[in-house]
C-alpha cells in the first residue's frame, strides 16, 4: 500500500502531462505583455502550453488568411476578429472583448514633459499617432486633439504610423519626441506620460476569438474561455487595460 501511495504523484503528473495540449495564440502588439502574462498563469493552472506570437493586428490577420497555424486571435480592435468569422475563419460565439484599451500620450525624452501644455505650447517638432483611419488609437488620439482644439494646429507636425506600436517606436526611437500610445506600453518604462481620460475618445475595444482550425484543440477552446475569466481579467487591467 505505501509503494502505491509513493506512485501516486508519479502517475498523476504522467497523466497530466499525457492529457497536456498546446495553443498558439497570436496577440497584437500592444497587448504582449499581458498575453505572456496571461499564457504563464494558463499553463500554471491547466498544465497546457501556450506559444505566442506577437505581431501588428493588420499582419496577424493577413497570416490568419493565409492559413497561419494559429488558434486563438488577441486583435487590438473589434474589426478584424468580426471579418474572420464572416469569412468563417473564426467561431461566431467565441468572439468576445478581452481588454479595452486606454491611450496615452508618452515622451522618452527627459527634457520633454507629456503633458496638454506641451501640446498647447507647441514646444517639439513631430507628434507620432496611428493611422486615424485605420487604427483604433489613431482614432482616438484624433478625437483627443479634436476635443483640445489642438487637431488642425497641430497637423502639420503629425507623423503617422501604420499602427500604434509604429507610433510608439517613432517616439522611442527619437523621430517623435511626443507619442500617442497604448497605455499598456509605457506603464512599466517610466518617464512622462499623460493618460487621456477616457471620456475624450471613443473606448479602444480589443477582441479575442478562436479560430476554426482550433475548434476541435480543447487547449484552445479553454483558453478562450479563460480570457473571460476573473482572474484573467485581473491580469488585464494590471497591465494598464480595462476589463469588461
Amino acid at each position: 500500500m505505501r509503494a502505491v501511495l509513493r506512485l501516486a504523484p508519479a502517475l498523476l503528473l504522467a497523466a497530466a502531462g499525457a492529457s497536456a495540449g498546446e495553443v498558439t495564440v497570436a496577440v497584437a502588439a500592444n497587448a504582449a505583455e499581458a498575453a505572456e502574462a496571461l499564457a504563464a498563469d494558463f499553463e500554471r493552472r491547466t498544465g497546457h502550453r501556450v506559444t505566442v506570437t506577437v505581431g501588428s493586428t493588420g499582419k496577424l490577420y493577413a497570416q490568419i488568411l493565409h492559413g497561419a497555424p494559429y488558434d486563438v486571435f488577441l486583435a487590438a480592435d473589434q474589426e478584424r476578429p468580426r471579418l474572420l468569422v464572416e469569412q468563417g475563419i473564426a467561431v461566431e460565439e467565441s468572439r468576445h472583448t478581452y481588454a479595452v484599451g486606454r491611450l496615452a500620450l508618452w515622451s522618452p525624452h527627459p527634457t520633454v514633459d507629456a503633458s496638454v501644455e506641451t501640446l498647447r505650447a507647441g514646444s517639439f517638432r513631430r507628434l507620432a499617432i496611428a493611422n486615424p483611419d485605420l487604427a483604433p488609437y489613431g482614432a482616438a488620439a484624433r478625437q483627443t486633439l479634436r476635443e483640445l482644439g489642438l487637431w488642425e494646429s497641430l497637423r502639420s507636425r503629425i507623423v503617422v504610423g501604420e499602427n500604434v506600436g509604429q507610433s510608439f517606436t517613432m517616439a522611442a526611437s527619437g523621430n517623435a519626441e511626443l507619442g500617442f500610445v497604448a497605455l499598456s506600453s509605457v506603464l512599466s518604462r517610466g518617464r512622462s506620460y499623460w493618460e487621456v481620460p477616457p471620456d475624450m475618445y471613443s473606448p479602444i475595444r480589443q477582441d479575442a476569438v478562436l479560430l476554426e482550425r482550433a475548434e476541435a484543440n480543447p487547449a484552445a477552446r479553454r483558453f478562450n474561455r479563460f480570457l473571460r475569466s476573473p482572474e484573467a481579467r485581473n491580469v488585464v487591467e494590471s497591465f494598464g487595460f480595462v476589463a469588461e
